[in-house]
């Protein structure tokens, strides 16, 4: 399956950037797959190594650090010749410090070798690191779900998709049919997510009642895996299961904001903290920091003990919350549609390279996204949310008078009262046409 992230490693390897590349994603997103793929199109010779399943793989780095003596040793490990032209591919990397700590070596050499790390839980380790981290010798990119954009592809809309970016970069309304086929699309996408394997499974029949869900259950189950067996005690990961699992709940809170006592009675920051930094460093969640004013560099104005958490895929939230296609429909009235019409926007956004931020100052007020492009902040309402908040970004409008404004809905594309109505299915299209 087509996958953007593709154009990372190619541009990684045509810039011929000296830094090993180290590429950062949640179980199950395809990143072992994607990079074996480019590794088949780009090198005659590499060779793949996985710390998981390859005994002694660990002991190759004991010796030294040097890149010949690590080639030397990784020929007598696998018996097989591996030159200096040979690409290799560490995967399930955070198994080993020392091999991460030896991409510094490998940066620092005459030679440009060509390495590539990656690994489940690589973030956690990065963030946990016991010794030195080679701060500027490692290229650090991270891969996410597939995209709304990504999933149409897989679903064989080549054409939709140039429609969709046609009518909105014209701010033109889309033929109803196809109007109406790209929101259907989009509910398909809401039910069964940007899991690899889930949007594969899908595309063979493309009928959401012949839909495996048993696959979105089987990553739920080995994401809880990994917070027993991967973590530094079993209470921390029983710790990180709570407030995972908190996450559908305290969406569906009338204030959505993420509260500690709702993971467990009188829980306070102290209690977890650590564990919803092990969620964000392994990818599983996603953060929305709430500012207090809205000015670029939105960062600078947040405030960090106040936040929403979404989930890392958009499918698995509708399967962890137990949401039916039926309660998707358009004559369903299901509050849990808006919940995951927002954890839809905030995906689309991470996997685009935006950073996510709300803006709530009082009950007359609350814009669902800021997006700062360039300096330019730009509210955006998803109409479909929680909440048919008809005046807060009237509001917004008459006191800060942005020089863009945004509203996402089922509605097709127009303009009204100098704000942007775009369907929820065409946002990947804005995001681009926002870069340009």
């Amino acid at each position: 399956m087509y996958r953007k992230f593709y154009q990372t490693l190619e541009q990684w390897e045509e810039q011929q950037i000296k830094e090993p590349l180290l590429v950062v994603g949640a179980r199950q997103v395809g990143k072992t797959w994607i990079i074996k793929e480019f590794c088949k199109n780009r090198y005659e010779n590499y060779k793949y190594l996985n710390f998981e399943s390859m005994k002694g793989l660990d002991s190759v780095f004991e010796e030294s650090l040097e890149p010949e003596t690590i080639l030397e040793n990784l020929e007598i490990l696998t018996g097989e010749k591996i030159g200096k032209d040979t690409l290799l591919f560490f995967d399930e990397i955070q198994k080993s410090e020392r091999a991460i700590t030896a991409l510094k070596y490998f940066c620092e050499a005459d030679y440009n070798y060509r390495v590539i790390g990656a690994g489940s839980l690589l973030g956690v380790k990065l963030n946990r690191f016991e010794t030195s981290f080679p701060v500027g010798k490692v290229r650090i990119e991270k891969m996410y779900p597939m995209d709304f954009e990504e999933f149409l592809i897989a679903m064989g809309e080549d054409k939709l998709i140039t429609k969709i970016k046609d009518h909105t970069m014209k701010m033109s309304p889309m033929p109803e049919a196809f109007h109406n086929k790209a929101l259907e699309l989009y509910r398909h996408y809401l039910y069964v997510g940007g899991m690899p394997q889930c949007v594969a499974d899908f595309s063979v029949t493309k009928n959401v009642m012949d839909f495996d869900r048993q696959l979105q259950a089987n990553i739920l189950l080995a994401y809880t895996a990994d917070m027993k067996k991967y973590t530094l005690s079993v209470a921390e990961g029983i710790k990180i299961e709570e407030v995972y699992h908190s996450i559908p709940r305290q969406l569906a809170k009338e204030n959505p904001k993420f509260k500690y006592k709702e993971v467990r009675p009188h829980a306070n920051k102290r209690d977890f903290y650590l564990p919803l930094d092990w969620l964000r460093s392994s990818m599983l969640i996603y953060k929305v920091a709430k500012v207090e004013l809205p000015q670029s560099p939105l960062r600078t104005y947040t405030d960090e003990n106040i936040f929403k958490i979404y989930l890392s895929d958009v499918g698995l939230l509708a399967y962890e919350a137990g949401v039916s296609y039926r309660d998707l429909l358009p004559e369903s009235d299901n509050m849990f549609k808006g919940i995951l019409t927002e954890n839809y926007v905030i995906q689309q956004m991470n996997s685009a390279g935006w950073e996510t931020f709300y803006y709530k100052p009082d009950a007359s007020m609350e814009i669902d996204v800021l997006l700062d492009n360039e300096g330019d902040i730009i509210p955006i309402e998803i109409k479909s949310g929680r909440h048919i908040r008809s005046t807060s970004l009237k509001n917004y409008c008459e006191k800060y008078s942005p020089v863009d404004k945004i509203r996402l809905s089922y509605r097709n594309f127009g303009i009204s009262d100098t704000v942007r109505s775009v369907p929820v299915y065409a946002f990947f299209a804005l995001l681009d046409h926002l870069l340009q």
